[in-house]
């Protein structure tokens, strides 16, 4: 073989000893005697039988290569030629056929044996056939959904609805439906899960074919294949949109091979026995010790072998690396023989890990020295590669040793310095998704993960305790279940243990990529890793539509507690050597890191909009505050960036993480304020240490500190980096997937209830109706199995993801965004360089805490909590109207969790607790004009606030539902009221404040509502309509969504407006102000509207109400009488007695008003004769005394009292109403008479129309002239002047 380099300390020329010179001095490296005994034994044959001493050739290193290549000689003569096998077809290397023998669109991986679906139902078969013999393929499930698995013939043709299994002469196997197919479909086998392995096998000397699943055959699928001439069967596939598998054909080593069965891709065989002969030699060499003193070889065992340096050893090491490393470069090879070695190694020193690091730590030091640098980088990939296989697709048994012991060789590898860098630099995250190192993957089988033997007792909560959801009336626990409770939780304490052996190996491998003391030979780990980290989260949240770069959900949720740990530890190890800097429970994100450009934010929304806007519009901002130039060149290329965003963007492969190092206008010393720091882009890998964790004069990521930060250091920059990154990471995907997690409680929480009905239903059976009482048993039994299951999958479920600990992660995380908002904050606009999704991760990970932990783990027991729900709150008060923050989606989600925020006692008492001038602040913003911004979330904080005050405001459920169907458990339920006194106090309070304050607020409610009421008005207009049509159309469903929704939207502005005038009521009363009597004049009038239009008999509202249309379930009498009654009795009732008349006044002055509909609310269809008593209500029609669980007796006697008033008024009103001419009403409504004469131009109204009109125009309705002023006017004064002036 020719020398590979003379870089190697033994180069492979040297090997052979010729001069005789030479051999006296290597002869003398150790006696001759010694030197041919050891090398007797280190290059003995297995084979052969053992020779006498005296009989034995003499071996030196002379003649060693000749007796090497007669060791490793192979008598091949009775192995088949490859390629020429009878019975196969085809290349001797198989793949997937990726030039022809596919359908539809499919992404296929470099080594043409990993294939992702990326169309309806692609199809994919390999280029190798078989028409004879038992032969056998494995496929590596990677994701659990629809596809089928198996063999085809060349002349199956399919499509995108059609694929293996789906034609003649195909035939497949379907773990995600449990069924087999050819043509028709059986059931067959078991559901297969992400991480197991399929066994396809095929017997044309029987014509039967077979599926196993991780080893476990599954039985015979079909019978009687066709065979003979032009029969020749493919592996193939079909798979849909993101399902993803990987095939071995036999360039692996099988994971479970089958007797008598050979793989499609024979082995090299040749090469493996030369490979395990060259192990043979390397295991001697490390358990014979030269003893030259003694003059004899000692055994020992390979965990105690030291390198010492010697000669001959290393001469030997040298002829056995000569042969050994070009085939370390073959992945069949590494997998068959190098794994199974060092696990050997790691397995021997598991009792003293450290002593099996020192040994590994040795090979590898060997593997570097005696290879050259291609081979041993080639051998570390094939490595790494095998063992992430090894790792992900190991069934789960109940210890989880198989993942143990391939996570302890990981660690054992990436211990060792220069293998570590290597693996980091070029593999880790550029060849294989790493992050699979830090899943722990559910069983879906819980039987064969052993969880029934760990978790022989289930047990499942009779009632979710979830905040949201009514927890009250919980059936008190009986002894039994009390005992399969303790026992089931016994059986999960269990189960976390395990797990957690699992997870500290994890972690510990984390800890080995963030090391920064290994910077000897080179950039430490921790710095390769971050450029690494921030490429992989760049492609994650670039490329949410590209499937291959994402990483799936479920491995970012244990990637990130995994993280959070390493980073927790390293932050307190720094904390223990650096006292000034700061615990890891008082981490943030300092503001300068995301506005100096040193970490790369990529195409991330900041909260002030993009960053190439804010850099040209707080650049000066950014000089004063932190010091920070803005190279021109960066301003002008965002420019041209923004110019040419409808270009093409750059390959995938050219698209690299941007940062920005830092060029100093002055020699490097201590900055005075009035000194500037210029920033220019830089690419990540250009990044040094001294750019991230700085100098004696350079900050690094810490530049531009503002004042209002501390000047000591929190802790390393490169940690803040990570932390940084961990934030990202849960918003990414970890959020979502948290609450995809919650399915399975969900699903026992449903299959608990068909329980529990089931077994009343048993109960409560006739004895004599065998039949029935057969189908609840069997319905019994399938639903006791199912909880079993689900039960057991659900500890799997608490103890990895919604575990203790796991909480305590992202409450951790919580505080840390909290913490580093506030910090921001203070920076004044600078703020508005911070991305948005520090925001949405204080938002979600406290409705994550909230939702998803229980019922195991109480949010309420996390230390501090109540002092962080009080900081969150503070948070959505002051941001949720922040004119800093200028994206639509993240001023939504402030003002949805602030909504949320009051519904619940615990979170409003929270926001009571904040400083005054925040609330009243809060409160101030709440209250603005509804115009230009989001006003229904608004309305909807104010309603929640007031729930619970208001006239039969009191329920959980809505009434009318629970009227017509009391039986149906799933009605939308209202969260229980929890009105605020205090908040209420301040609404008040600024109410009063100002002249402007309350008609601008009350005018723009009144439009909204208005415009609400109209809209759905409208709409079931057109849905009547449709319902009457012969041809029976269905109502879109978005369309009665909009429609109730317009209605609830109607309901909540007038309890905004009762609410108003209860705590307020001089708005509208008090008329020496100028502008209550108009604001009264449209309340009434919109009062009256909404009364005419929901009580008039047999009426539009009356008629869809009938129809009980889904979607319309709101829609009904109660909610939006009640709101009106409220306003009425508030009016009229209530107050001094000048404002019940001016009310009542008003109302009868209103030319819709109608006694009739104040009738309607008791139950009468006419108005009372006076002095006489209510008559009884009609029972079949609507009436406010129908509902006495959720009207008090007061409440009642209050409309009765209003009722009996208004009757009176009228009666006083029409005697006393003189006709008036038309001429002399207002020309615009036609019900009040001229009152206002504008000025200049003399045109007139009535006060009413004129002032409404003024809240939103100053120009005249007739003639379109600005009013400059508006004067009295009376027909009498001005006509008298007329004629004196004649």
């Amino acid at each position: 073989m020719a020398s590979k380099g003379a870089s190697m300390s033994f180069s492979r020329k040297s090997y052979r000893l010729t001069s005789d010179a030479e051999k006296s001095r290597v002869a003398g490296i150790v006696h001759e005697k010694l030197l041919n005994d050891y090398l007797h034994r280190i290059f003995s044959s297995p084979d052969r039988a053992p020779t006498a001493a005296t009989s034995r050739k003499l071996l030196n290193f002379q003649n060693l290569p000749e007796h090497l290549e007669q060791l490793l000689h192979v008598d091949n003569e009775n192995e088949e030629s490859r390629g020429q096998v009878e019975g196969r077809l085809g290349p001797s290397t198989v793949v997937l056929d990726h030039t022809g023998g596919f359908e539809g669109l499919l992404l296929v991986d470099d080594d043409l044996l990993g294939v992702i679906g990326h169309s309806n139902f692609g199809t994919i078969r390999s280029t190798t056939c078989v028409y004879k013999g038992k032969w056998v393929y494995e496929v590596l499930i990677s994701s659990q959904g629809l596809m089928q698995i198996g063999w085809c013939t060349i002349n199956c043709r399919f499509n995108q609805e059609e694929g293996v299994g789906d034609t003649h002469n195909s035939y497949a196997y379907d773990g995600n439906r449990v069924r087999k197919w050819n043509v028709t479909t059986t059931n067959y086998g078991k559901a297969w899960a992400a991480g197991d392995i399929v066994s396809c096998l095929i017997d044309l000397d029987d014509g039967t074919l077979s599926f196993c699943l991780n080893g476990v055959s599954l039985g015979t699928a079909f019978e009687n294949l066709s065979r003979g001439l032009g029969m020749a069967y493919f592996p193939a596939i079909s798979l849909s949109f993101k399902e993803s598998v990987a095939f071995n054909f036999g360039s692996r080593p099988l994971r479970y091979p089958v007797a008598g069965y050979r793989p499609l891709q024979d082995p090299p065989c040749t090469d493996l026995m030369r490979a395990q002969k060259l192990l043979g030699c390397f295991r001697a060499v490390l358990s014979v010790e030269l003893d030259p003193v003694e003059g004899q070889l000692v055994e020992k065992e390979i965990s105690e072998w030291q390198l010492q340096g010697q000669p001959t050893i290393l001469l030997t090491l040298a002829h056995i690396f000569h042969h050994f490393a070009p085939l370390l470069r073959q992945v069949y090879l590494v997998e068959a023989v190098l794994v199974s070695f060092m696990l050997g190694i790691v397995e021997a020193g598991t009792p003293a890990q450290a002593q099996a690091h020192s040994v590994m730590h040795q090979v590898l030091d060997l593997l570097w020295l005696f290879m050259e640098d291609y081979e041993v980088q080639d051998c570390l990939k094939q490595l790494m590669m095998s063992l992430l296989r090894l790792y992900r697709f190991s069934p789960i048994v109940p210890d989880l040793g198989l993942q143990i012991r391939y996570l302890r060789l990981t660690i054992a590898i990436l211990s060792h310095q220069k293998s570590r860098k290597f693996l980091l630099n070029n593999v880790l995250f550029d060849v294989l998704r790493s992050v699979v190192f830090f899943y722990i993957k559910s069983p879906l089988r819980v039987e064969e993960a052993g969880l029934q033997e760990l978790i022989p007792t289930t047990w499942w909560p009779h009632r979710s305790s979830r905040e949201g959801r009514e927890s009250k009336e919980v059936k008190d626990e009986t002894a039994e279940e009390r005992l399969r409770r303790r026992a089931y939780e016994r059986g999960c304490q269990r189960l976390k243990k395990r797990i957690e052996v699992v997870e500290e190996l994890q972690v510990q491998i984390l800890k080995l990529l963030l090391n920064n003391k290994d910077e000897n030979g080179g950039e430490a780990s921790r710095y390769i890793f971050l450029t690494k980290f921030r490429k992989f989260l760049q492609e994650n949240a670039n490329g949410r539509g590209n499937m291959p770069m994402l990483c799936p959900p479920e491995y970012m949720v244990c990637f990130l507690h995994r993280l959070i740990s390493a980073l927790r530890h390293y932050w307190d190890e720094y904390k223990a050597s650096n006292p000034r800097a700061s615990f890891s429970e008082e981490a943030y994100i300092p503001p300068q890191v995301f506005y100096n450009g040193k970490v790369d934010y990529f195409d991330l929304q900041r909260l002030g909009g993009l960053l190439s806007h804010l850099r040209k519009t707080l650049k000066d901002d950014l000089a004063t505050k932190a010091n920070i130039l803005i190279d021109p060149l960066e301003l002008q290329a965002a420019t041209m960036d923004d110019l040419d965003e409808d270009e093409e963007p750059a390959p995938a492969a050219a698209q690299v993480p941007r940062t920005a190092a830092v060029s100093l206008m002055t020699p490097r010393r201590p900055l005075s304020t009035s000194e500037k720091v210029k920033v220019r882009t830089l690419s990540a890998e250009q990044r040094t240490r001294e750019d991230i964790e700085g100098s004696h004069w350079n900050e690094g990521l810490l530049l531009g500190r503002p004042p209002e930060e501390p000047e000591q250091p929190l802790t390393e920059n490169s940690l803040l980096e990570v932390l940084d990154g961990a934030v990202m990471m849960y918003n990414l995907s970890v959020h979502q997937q948290l609450g995809k997690m919650v399915g399975v409680s969900d699903d026992v929480n449903e299959y608990a209830v068909a329980l529990r009905d089931t077994e009343d239903k048993l109960r409560r059976c006739p004895k004599g109706r065998k039949d029935i009482l057969a189908e609840l048993t069997k319905s019994q039994k399938v639903f006791s199995e199912k909880l079993d299951h689900l039960s057991r999958r659900l500890a799997w479920v608490h103890a990895t993801v919604y575990s203790q600990e796991k909480m305590q992660d992202i409450y951790w995380l919580l505080r840390v965004c909290l913490r580093t908002i506030e910090h921001g904050d203070r920076t004044g606009s600078l703020f508005a360089f911070m991305p948005e999704f520090y925001l949405s991760v204080a938002i979600n990970s406290y409705s994550a805490l909230k939702n998803y932990f229980g019922p195991v783990h109480s949010v309420e027991e996390l230390p501090g909590y109540e002092e962080t729900l009080t900081r969150l709150a503070a948070i959505l008060a002051k941001h949720f109207a922040d004119t800093r923050i200028v994206g639509t989606d993240i001023r939504d989600s402030l003002m949805q969790a602030l909504a949320s925020y009051v519904c619940y006692p615990n979170s409003l008492q929270a926001v009571e607790r904040i400083p005054e001038e925040q609330r009243i602040a809060m409160v101030r913003s709440l209250l603005a004009p509804y115009e230009q911004r989001p006003w229904a979330q608004t309305n909807w904080i104010l309603v929640r606030l007031w729930r619970g005050c208001g006239f039969g405001y009191r329920y959980t459920r809505l009434p009318h539902l629970l009227k017509t169907k009391p039986e149906d458990a799933n009605l939308p339920s209202l969260q229980k009221p929890c009105p605020s006194t205090l908040l209420q106090q301040h609404m008040a309070d600024l109410l009063r404040e100002g002249p402007d304050v309350a008609p601008s607020f009350l005018n723009s409610v009144l439009n909204q509502l208005n415009w609400a009421f109209s809209e759905f008005i409208g709409m079931i207009q057109e849905i009547q309509q449709a319902a009457e049509r012969l041809e029976r159309n269905f109502v879109d469903s978005r369309q009665l969504k909009v429609c109730a929704t317009c209605f609830d939207l109607s309901v909540s502005l007038l309890r905004v407006l009762e609410m108003t005038i209860t705590l307020v009521p001089e708005i509208f009363l008090d008329w020496a102000r100028p502008t209550s009597e108009m604001l009264l004049r449209r309340l009434a009038q919109l009062l009256n509207q909404v009364l005419n239009r929901v009580t008039a008999e047999r009426n539009l509202f009356d008629r869809v109400v009938t129809l009980r249309l889904p979607g319309l379930e709101s829609v009904d009498h109660y909610p939006i009488l009640v709101a009106v009654t409220g306003i009425l009795v508030r009016l009229l009732v209530h107050g001094p007695a000048s404002g019940r008349e001016r009310s009542t006044s008003v109302l009868l002055a209103d030319p819709c008003f109608q006694l009739r509909s104040i009738c309607y609310l008791l139950g009468q269809p006419e108005p009372p004769a006076p002095g006489t008593a209510l008559p009884a209500p009609d029972r079949k029609r609507f009436s406010l005394q129908s509902y006495t669980d959720y009207i008090s007796v007061e409440e009642l006697a209050l409309v009765e009292q209003m009722l009996a008033h208004l009757t009176s008024a009228s009666a006083q009103a029409a005697a006393a109403s003189l006709p008036t001419s038309e001429e002399d009403l207002c020309p615009i409504c036609y019900a009040h008479p001229i009152s206002a004469v504008f000025q200049p131009c003399g045109h007139k109204s009535c006060k009413a129309c004129i002032n409404q009109h003024l809240m939103n125009n100053k120009d005249c309705f007739f003639c379109k002239a600005t009013i400059v002023s508006v004067e009295d006017w009376e027909k009498a004064a001005n006509t008298s002047a007329t004629s004196s002036a004649a």
